[in-house]
């Protein structure tokens, strides 16, 4: 395959960027988009050239270091398809690609397609994690978990954080992020004791950083691993009843 890239590049976050234009050629359809940029970038370093800076880690679609729009796209146009399980099969010989980092702007950009999503980490250090005592580890299943409640739990845990949810969004919001977060400790009976103190902590520290939702829905198509919008109504559901009870709690302990 031979193909055309539009690449974004910025050489630091308070320089201004602009597309670059490469040819790339003698591309196998069974490369990664990553690998394809593997090898534009050991092309580019054996002419002298600065190679193009993006995130990568696993690149088994579960970490989520990856992540560049891709004509336009969170991920590319493969749904459900995080951009290390992209292939270059997906596009055809000839064609001509866009590539942009993240557009958002709790998201600025470190070098051309890195970004900065350190907004994420703030809405974890808020309250995503269980910090009760619980002494040693159980045996396995001697908490009773209902199956419904530890499948739903589960698929609010498959996020993996990449932030094409954000991308996506017309409003930079990261509700989808963030609810997922919740509702994976949130319903599960080890989350119980922070529940409600955890949900008001990153809730009102993603509205720090991000947009607001308007359900456009953008974001559950964008997001590779198919977390549905639902989980926003449950945090939004848990939001109120956390004002009420943690407003509760502040006047008795007064």
């Amino acid at each position: 395959m031979n193909i055309t890239l539009q690449v974004w590049r910025q050489e630091s976050a308070d320089r201004p960027g602009r597309f670059v234009t490469y040819q790339v050629t003698d591309i196998e359809p069974d490369m990664s988009f990553l690998e394809m940029l593997d090898v534009l970038n050991e092309r580019l370093i054996a002419q002298g050239e600065e190679p193009i800076a993006f995130d990568h880690d696993c690149r088994e679609g579960i970490c989520g270091s990856c992540g560049v729009m891709i004509d336009g796209l969170p991920h590319g146009p493969q749904l459900g398809t995080a951009t290390c399980q992209l292939h270059m099969r997906k596009f055809r010989d000839g064609d001509t690609i866009v590539v942009e980092p993240w557009r958002a702007a709790a998201f600025p950009v470190i070098k051309d397609l890195v970004v900065d999503r350190s907004a994420f980490d703030k809405i974890i250090e808020a309250g995503g994690y269980i910090s009760v005592d619980t002494g040693s580890a159980p045996d396995a299943n001697l908490i009773p978990v209902p199956k419904e409640v530890a499948d739903t739990a589960f698929d609010a845990a498959a996020c993996i954080g990449c932030g094409a949810c954000v991308a996506a969004c017309p409003n930079g919001a990261a509700n989808l992020f963030t609810a997922a977060k919740v509702a994976h400790l949130n319903l599960l009976p080890q989350g119980q004791a922070e529940r409600w103190r955890r949900t008001e902590a990153m809730v009102e520290t993603m509205e720090q950083y991000f947009g607001s939702c308007t359900n456009h829905g953008e974001c559950e198509k964008a997001c590779p691993k198919g977390i549905s919008i639902d989980f926003i109504a449950m945090m939004n559901r848990d939001y109120a009843k956390a004002k009420v009870k943690n407003r509760r709690l502040l006047s008795q302990s007064n």
